[in-house]
């Protein structure tokens, strides 16, 4: 296809993927060992380390995944993927992005929960363990994937002759036209499931930030510094967990946008691109926030910058 070939032609916006992808991969990596070290360690967990762990190990996948696809993008090489191979792939990422849209709405949840006053009809859930939170995850993923089973008919490698019905995915996969009824009854469930999950986040975080609104103007009624949230573990995390949500929010409707022009403008490999590096920043750069708003993983950061240095100048003398 040539619009393949102004893709995969384009250094610079492959050298801008791969750095993206190259960033979250090494982040993820790291958050994921720092919370793997604190369960080691046996520090008391919290109630959002599962999600947060477990976020750092599905994007990691997710950034391997896209690595091995964008290949196909980028760098082409001789022998074509087949059918079979296609479908697998593009349906593991689907299905991994199903998971960290999950882990990204719990996360959410379970810090509202955990804000919320012991008079909350909320705060019964407080006390709910590790296994519960994790069977509720799973419980989120099995419904949200339940509406990607249509890729393994909508996916298939790339013909070898040209057509302008197929949607490029990679060099070696594309999707199948479809009838306007289906593709528009398929974009209908799909909308339905995206707002119905943003939704959920969208909730959590108007009742977060009520929460903090209203503990803000009782401690200025009463002038209290006990009550003020400028120090507390809670209001960081809470503010960790907004931004993180923001974000994603505003990722995933720029994603549902440029997935509907490309649509619309006839596969336009700019907007294609746009929308590799959209799905690529979600995952890269939560890790991020993570690593640098935590009290504790900056505390592990440090004592391991500073052990590294000492062993450096040890091995100088």
């Amino acid at each position: 296809m040539n619009k393949a070939n102004r893709l995969y032609s384009n250094i610079h916006i492959r050298n801008t993927v791969y750095t993206v992808t190259g960033i979250g991969v090494i982040a993820n990596a790291f958050l994921l060992l720092v919370h793997i070290s604190l369960h080691i360690t046996g520090h008391r967990p919290k109630p959002t380390d599962l999600p947060i762990g477990l976020l750092a190990l599905i994007h990691l996948a997710i950034l391997l995944i896209n690595g091995f696809i964008a290949s196909d993008i980028f760098i082409p090489k001789g022998g074509r993927w087949d059918d079979l191979t296609c479908k697998l792939l593009i349906y593991l990422y689907r299905l991994m992005r199903g998971f960290s849209i999950c882990a990204t709405c719990l996360l959410s949840v379970l810090q509202a929960i955990n804000l919320s006053p012991r008079s909350s009809c909320l705060a019964r859930f407080k006390h709910k363990s590790s296994l519960h939170n994790l069977c509720f995850l799973l419980f989120l993923w099995v419904i949200y994937s339940s509406f990607s089973s249509h890729l393994f008919i909508s996916i298939a490698a790339t013909p070898n002759w040209t057509s302008d019905n197929f949607m490029y995915i990679t060099e070696s996969c594309s999707f199948i036209p479809m009838t306007f009824f289906l593709r528009h009854s398929l974009s209908t469930l799909l909308t339905f499931r995206e707002v119905s999950f943003i939704g959920i986040m969208a909730f959590s975080n108007g009742y977060m930030v009520a929460l903090l609104c209203r503990h803000k103007r009782q401690s200025q009624h009463l002038h209290s510094s006990s009550l003020s949230l400028v120090s507390s573990p809670e209001l960081r995390a809470t503010q960790t967990i907004l931004l993180l949500m923001s974000c994603f929010v505003v990722m995933s409707i720029l994603d549902s946008i440029v997935s509907y022009a490309r649509i619309t403008l006839k596969d336009d490999p700019i907007f294609y691109c746009i929308q590799i590096l959209v799905t690529h920043s979600y995952a890269s750069f939560s890790p991020l926030v993570f690593i640098c708003t935590a009290k504790r993983i900056i505390v592990i950061f440090r004592y391991m910058w500073e052990k590294t240095v000492n062993i450096s100048v040890g091995s100088g003398e």
